[in-house]
């Protein structure tokens, strides 16, 4: 099975460009007057969470592009569709949501109860970051680089226990599909977000899971983690110097896995407020203070108009649905 990288840096250059060149020097507003109250971001994941530092990244500069406050609003739950569900429902023209790309690409199979389908109650705005992750390690555990940790894995049995970000989260389907190639059986326990699973693996009630860059990298060099590999087939910005997992697999598979996070509104949002609100979070996100911003977090900034993402999610739709029917994987 072949898992491609989100993007690639010359693919990601090119959707920039693309998008960039097509904003004119001045919006066309989505209608006389909008936005006249508050915007609400609704994101599915605890304070301190990736997404929600995402989304307070792009909260600030978005309020002022917009002339009203953008409030933050965590709706905590289900892996994030808690959230997305909230956003699904909302009416009013002013609720949009942040979040990671499990409840956007996984959460119907694995949880066919659902309430939202992405396709009909859904509508992309923009693409925000894309990061690898990072395999990480408790100090208990003995292994010191990748290959004598997935040599030492092999022989747990289901001892070994990793965390993940909810069912369905990148973070939960990486290390299925690590196991498929490797053997390991480690058992899942799910959390609310990656504060909680790395404080988990400090206190050694954990002994690893597929991070983020920001989270990780930091307890690595204070000694309080161990790094074992990125899920990218290429070294990853924030963790240049962990090896790719994909060099330990051989020949069994390739390994190219990322994580990613999208600004979506609601099926009722008018086309016109789509609109400007993808070319705001663009222009924000190609600001050269906001990527470095992201890059110093181990997040690549994106921005895209609302038909690449919609591509996007059908693209890893059915590609982590077939690694759904391969793991058997379930949240229910």
């Amino acid at each position: 099975m072949n898992h491609r990288p989100a993007f690639s840096p010359r693919r990601r250059h090119l959707l920039q460009g693309a998008f960039a060149a097509s904003l004119a020097p001045a919006f066309v507003h989505a209608s006389t007057g909008w936005p006249q109250k508050p915007l609400r971001l609704v994101v599915g994941f605890p304070p301190g969470s990736s997404p929600d530092a995402l989304a307070r990244v792009v909260a600030d500069p978005l309020a002022q592009a917009l002339g009203q406050p953008v409030v933050v609003d965590n709706k905590v739950g289900a892996a994030g569709s808690i959230g997305v569900t909230a956003v699904a429902r909302a009416t009013d023209g002013y609720t949009i949501g942040l979040t990671g790309n499990g409840p956007l690409t996984t959460a119907k199979a694995l949880a066919p109860s659902t309430p939202y389908d992405v396709a009909r109650d859904l509508r992309p705005i923009s693409l925000v970051a894309s990061s690898a992750f990072v395999l990480a390690g408790s100090n208990a555990m003995p292994a010191t680089d990748l290959r004598g940790f997935l040599d030492f894995a092999r022989a747990q049995g289901d001892k070994l226990s990793y965390g993940s970000i909810g069912p369905g989260s990148g973070s939960h389907l990486a290390m299925e599909l690590l196991k498929t190639y490797t053997g390991i059986r480690a058992v899942h326990v799910p959390f609310q977000g990656f504060p909680q699973v790395a404080t988990a693996l400090m206190g050694q009630q954990l002994d690893l899971a597929f991070m983020i860059p920001s989270i990780a990298v930091p307890q690595a060099k204070n000694a309080r983690l161990r790094l074992y590999g990125v899920s990218t087939a290429q070294a990853s910005p924030g963790a240049e110097d962990v090896p790719p997992i994909q060099s330990a697999l051989d020949a069994k598979g390739s390994f190219d896995v990322t994580s990613w996070n999208a600004i979506f509104g609601p099926a009722s949002l008018p086309a016109p407020v789509v609109d400007r609100l993808s070319q705001e979070i663009a222009r924000i996100l190609q600001a050269p203070e906001v990527k470095q911003r992201l890059l110093a977090q181990g997040w690549v900034a994106i921005g895209s108009a609302p038909d690449v993402l919609a591509h996007k999610i059908a693209e890893d739709t059915a590609m982590w649905g077939r690694v759904i029917k391969l793991t058997g994987v379930r949240s229910e």
